[in-house]
């Protein structure tokens, strides 16, 4: 037999988590439902057991480390089969076959049909205002989506009929196969492929439906937006999503919200901020104005000397906390715009008062005013 942390393609010093994760691994890769008919891999499977029981157990290791096989009484004794997969059979194949698709080695118990499978969550993409996004609204989502059938109450069957036991797994929703192994006799189980798992079978399908159980329509949802949502925010609405075949479970819907741009706000977060342009005179003799928000006119106080880019706020004006009653602020930043073009009477009122405060001010060998005049022109 080969060096037991070759088998399992660890190193000497793997610790216990890796060993275990490396041996199964190696049992996925040999067990004979995998290799069906070859002796190699099941005699591979066999030896990757027997090093996993020797390398998960810290005294047989140690032996196994210091005197090899001898150490550990050779290839013989030890641990059950189920010992072996650190906690039962089942663990290892749930991963191998999947969650639910029964354990291979004899596991008879007895399981109830699925059931109707579950309808499908759906996703419905709604453009609302900025203002809708910051108060709040109630707005109306309209899509098709499959609902339960009115006229067989959603179990697919006909008028006067109703679905019937299958046959094919005497309703239990499965069906199992059994055949012997090296390691004796093992069952599989998988969803009975005639009545897809549900135990029942509608042999006289119902005419709205067609033996379905559940019919598209066009249905329109009432969706109730709350205040401080932004793009790319998901409301889900739990059971308004696509009914199951068969009277199973109804889906989620999952509303994705795209808000659209605002002519004067954008927003930062909880606050909402805005442009004020104002003239070089209102930003250096100050001014008051009417300042346009979300909730209303809002008077504002520029003061003298005010600079660009300064930011008056406004508190509690922004956009309401999800989930919380305060909100954010309003943040008013001033732009001074300078004119593109300027009157005579302009230029040498400008010119005097640049000359008055010694300032140096346009350029070239013209006179000052001319060459004030010519820049705006």
């Amino acid at each position: 037999m080969a060096d037991f942390y070759q088998l399992l393609g660890v190193s000497t010093s793997a610790s216990s988590d890796e060993i275990k994760k490396a041996y199964r691994k190696r049992a996925r890769e040999f067990h004979p439902d995998a290799n069906p008919n070859d002796d190699a891999a099941a005699e591979q499977f066999k030896e990757v057991a027997r090093a996993y029981q020797v390398l998960s157990d810290p005294d047989q290791r140690a032996r196994y480390d210091q005197f090899g096989e001898a150490g550990v009484g050779g290839a013989g004794g030890g641990q059950s089969a189920d010992d072996l997969f650190g906690g039962g059979l089942g663990d290892i194949f749930d991963t191998f076959f999947g969650s639910g698709g029964g354990s291979p080695f004899g596991d008879r118990r007895q399981r109830g049909p699925s059931g109707p499978p579950r309808g499908q969550d759906l996703e419905v993409v709604e453009d609302i205002s900025f203002e809708q996004a910051v108060f709040g609204d109630e707005i109306d989502v309209i899509l098709k989506l499959p609902v339960g059938c009115d006229e067989c109450n959603g179990s697919g069957a006909g008028e006067g009929t109703k679905p019937v036991t299958c046959s094919d797994c005497s309703g239990s929703g499965q069906v199992q196969r059994v055949r012997q192994s090296l390691l004796g006799q093992m069952v599989t189980a998988s969803p009975c492929p005639r009545c897809s798992g549900l135990g029942q079978v509608v042999t006289t399908p119902c005419s709205s439906c067609r033996g379905e159980g559940r019919v598209t329509v066009d249905k329109t949802y009432q969706v109730d937006v709350p205040a401080g949502v932004d793009s790319g925010s998901t409301l889900r609405l739990t059971g308004r999503g696509a009914a199951g075949p068969r009277g199973g479970r109804t889906g989620d819907l999952y509303v994705h919200l795209r808000v659209a741009s605002h002519d004067l706000y954008v927003r930062d977060d909880h606050d909402l901020v805005t442009e004020v342009p104002i003239s070089i005179a209102q930003a250096a003799l100050g001014t008051e104005l009417e300042l346009e928000t979300l909730d209303g006119d809002e008077h504002l106080v520029i003061p003298a000397g005010t600079q660009p880019g300064r930011e008056f706020v406004l508190r509690h004006r922004g956009v309401p906390h999800l989930r919380g009653r305060s909100r954010g602020d309003l943040r008013a930043r001033v732009r001074v715009e300078v004119p593109l073009k300027l009157t005579d009477n302009e230029v040498k009122l400008l010119g005097d008062f640049a000359y008055g405060r010694g300032e140096t001010v346009g350029n070239g060998k013209e006179g000052l005013f001319s060459r004030i005049k010519s820049a705006f022109s």
